[in-house]
C-alpha cells in the first residue's frame, strides 16, 4: 500500500476555495512569526484518492466486529447496537452538562437508577458514577480508604497488593501516599493466607484483590481473607475489572468486600480499548457513602437534585458528572437483560473459557490447573523447552491466521504467560476455529520452529526489532525523503 506521499501529484488539490474578495494581509502580522512553520510538505492528491486512501487505511484496523479479540483481563466482547442508539438520543447528546436541574431531569433519573441497579447488582451500598475508567474509580477508591481512616484519627501507611494484581492497584495506592505491599499468591493460585496474616497489622489500610483474579481463578478463601483484613480494622477493596465472571451469580459485597471499582467499558455494553470513552463507577458499604466523589444525584419526591453538602466527600474527581453516554449504555444494558440475563452472561463467559482451557491443555502449559471464571492462563515454557519458541513468536504467528493475539506475558508471576478471555459473546464454532489455529500452532513450533519465529509472515508490516524499537525510537519526519527515515 502507498503512502499518502507517494500519490501527490503537484498542482492536485481535493478541494477549491473562492478568490479572497478582501485585501491580503501577510500572515506574518496575524501569527507570532516564531510560531509559523516553513516546508510543511503536505501531499496534493485529488477528493478520491484521499477517500481512498483512509478507507484502505480503515480496513487494517482490527476490532471486534471485524473478529475473535482474545484479549485475556480486558472482555473485548461485542456490543449490542442498540444501545449505541440508545447513547445518540437527541435528549441525551444535546443537553449541557451544566443545564439547570429543571431542564435535566430525565437524565438525572437515569444516573440515580443506574447507581441503584448497580448497587443491588454487587452488594453495595451506593455508587459514585464520576470516576472516569478503571483505573481512575481505583484511585478514586483508595482515596475514599484513606479518608476513611482519616476521619477515625487512624495512621495507616501500607496497603497491600497480591503479585498477580492488574498494575494499575500499586500505582493508586502510592498516588495516595500509602507504601504498596506485594502478597504472595499460593500453589492453588490464590492469596497466600499465612503471608497475609504475616503482612496484617494495624498500620495497614486494605488489600486491594482482584477476584476472580489475573490468574482467571476465584478465591476460594475470600471469606478467609474477610476475616483477617476487618479482624485488624482494614478494609478489602475488590478490582472489578473481571466483574463479567460473577454478573448474578455472585455480590462482592456478600463475599466481605468494603469497596469495588467496576469497568463499565468492559462489563457493562461500551467497546474497551482506543483510549475510551471509559467510565469506572466505584461502589462502597453503607459505612463509606459519605466519601464518596460530589456532586451526587438524590431523589426528592417525584424530583432529582444535586447534592453538594457532604462535607467528609473526597471532592469531585472529574469534571462534570462523569461520561454519561456510557451510563446511557450500562443502563440500556441492564435493563434489556434483566437479572435472568446478566447471570446467563457470566454463566456463558465462563463455560466458554473452560471450553478454550480444556481443548488447548493438551497442548501448552497450565500452571495453575483448576476450573476458571471469565479467562484461562497457559504458559509457553513447553515450546521454549522444546524448541526455543517464546509465547511473543506464538503471538506473531496467530496474526498469519486472522486472530488478534490474547494477552501474553501477563500476569508476571506466570513465565510466558498466555491469557485468553473468550467470553460470552463468542460461538461454539468461533472458538473451535482458534483452538484449531493455537493447536496448529503448537505443532508448527515442534515441527517448523524457524516458521514460528519468523512470524508474521503473511501481515503487511513484518516482524519488527522489538528492543531496537523501544530503546532507539525514531520518529523524525523527512521532508525531502517524503516519508524516509533519517
Amino acid at each position: 500500500m502507498e503512502l499518502i506521499f507517494e500519490k501527490s501529484r503537484p498542482g492536485r488539490s481535493g478541494a477549491g476555495i473562492p478568490e479572497s474578495d478582501v485585501p491580503a494581509v501577510p500572515v506574518e502580522q496575524c501569527i507570532d512569526p516564531k510560531l509559523l512553520r516553513e516546508d510543511v510538505d503536505l501531499p496534493e492528491v485529488a477528493e478520491i484518492d484521499l477517500v481512498r486512501h483512509y478507507t484502505a487505511l480503515s480496513r487494517r484496523n482490527f476490532g471486534v466486529d471485524a473478529g475473535f479479540y482474545p484479549l485475556g483481563s480486558c472482555t473485548m466482547k461485542y456490543n449490542p447496537k442498540v444501545n449505541e442508539d440508545a447513547a445518540r438520543l437527541p435528549g441525551f447528546t444535546a443537553l449541557h452538562p451544566y443545564a439547570p436541574e429543571s431542564f435535566s431531569q430525565g437524565s438525572m433519573r437515569l444516573m440515580y437508577e443506574l447507581r441503584r441497579h448497580l448497587s443491588e447488582i454487587f452488594g453495595m451500598g451506593d455508587f459514585a458514577l464520576q470516576p472516569a475508567a478503571g483505573a481512575h474509580g481505583e484511585l478514586t477508591g483508595v482515596m475514599v480508604i484513606k479518608r476513611h481512616f482519616e476521619k477515625k484519627r487512624e495512621r495507616r501507611t501500607k496497603i497491600l497488593i497480591p503479585d498477580a494484581a492488574h498494575g494499575t492497584n500499586p500505582a493508586s495506592g502510592a498516588l495516595c501516599g500509602f507504601e504498596t505491599v506485594t502478597v504472595r499468591t499460593s500453589a492453588d493460585g490464590g492469596v497466600d493466607i499465612g503471608h497475609l496474616c504475616e503482612l496484617m497489622t494495624e498500620e495497614t489500610a486494605g488489600l486491594m484483590l482482584t477476584n476472580p483474579n489475573t490468574l482467571g481463578l476465584f478465591e476460594r478463601n475470600i471469606e478467609k481473607v474477610a476475616s483477617v483484613l476487618h479482624g485488624k480494622g482494614g478494609l478489602l477493596y475488590c478490582d472489578g475489572a473481571n466483574a463479567n465472571a460473577f454478573l448474578g451469580i455472585t455480590r462482592p459485597g456478600s463475599l466481605g468486600f468494603d469497596l469495588i471499582q467496576l469497568n463499565l467499558h468492559k462489563t457493562f455494553s461500551t467497546p474497551h480499548g482506543c483510549g475510551g470513552p471509559g467510565s469506572g463507577p466505584l461502589g462502597v458499604a453503607r459505612e463509606l457513602v459519605p466519601y464518596l466523589p460530589v456532586p451526587r444525584v438524590v431523589k426528592e419526591r417525584t424530583r432529582y437534585r444535586w447534592e453538594y453538602d457532604a462535607p467528609d466527600s473526597v471532592g469531585r474527581v472529574r469534571s462534570f458528572y462523569g461520561n454519561f453516554n456510557v451510563m446511557v449504555k450500562a443502563l440500556a444494558y441492564i435493563r434489556s437483560l434483566g437479572p435472568e440475563g446478566l447471570r446467563w452472561t457470566s454463566e456463558a463467559a465462563v463455560l466458554n473459557a473452560n471450553y478454550v482451557k480444556a481443548k488447548l491443555a493438551p497442548w501448552y502449559d497450565l500452571p495453575y490447573n483448576r476450573t476458571c471464571m471469565h479467562e484461562c492462563v497457559f504458559s509457553g515454557t513447553r515450546q521454549v523447552r522444546e524448541s526455543g519458541v517464546h509465547t511473543s513468536d506464538i503471538a506473531k504467528r496467530l496474526l498469519d491466521y486472522g486472530y488478534h493475539p490474547p494477552t501474553i506475558y501477563f500476569p508476571l508471576i506466570v513465565p510466558e504467560a498466555i491469557m485468553i478471555e473468550p467470553n460470552e459473546t463468542e460461538s461454539r464454532e468461533t472458538l473451535d476455529a482458534f483452538c484449531e489455529a493455537m493447536i496448529s500452532i503448537a505443532r508448527e513450533a515442534k515441527e517448523e520452529p524457524e516458521r514460528v519465529k519468523s512470524a508474521p509472515l503473511t501481515t503487511p508490516v513484518r516482524r519488527m526489532d522489538e528492543v531496537k524499537a523501544a530503546r532507539e525510537p525514531d520518529v523524525r519526519w523527512n521532508p525531502a525523503g517524503r516519508g524516509g527515515r533519517r
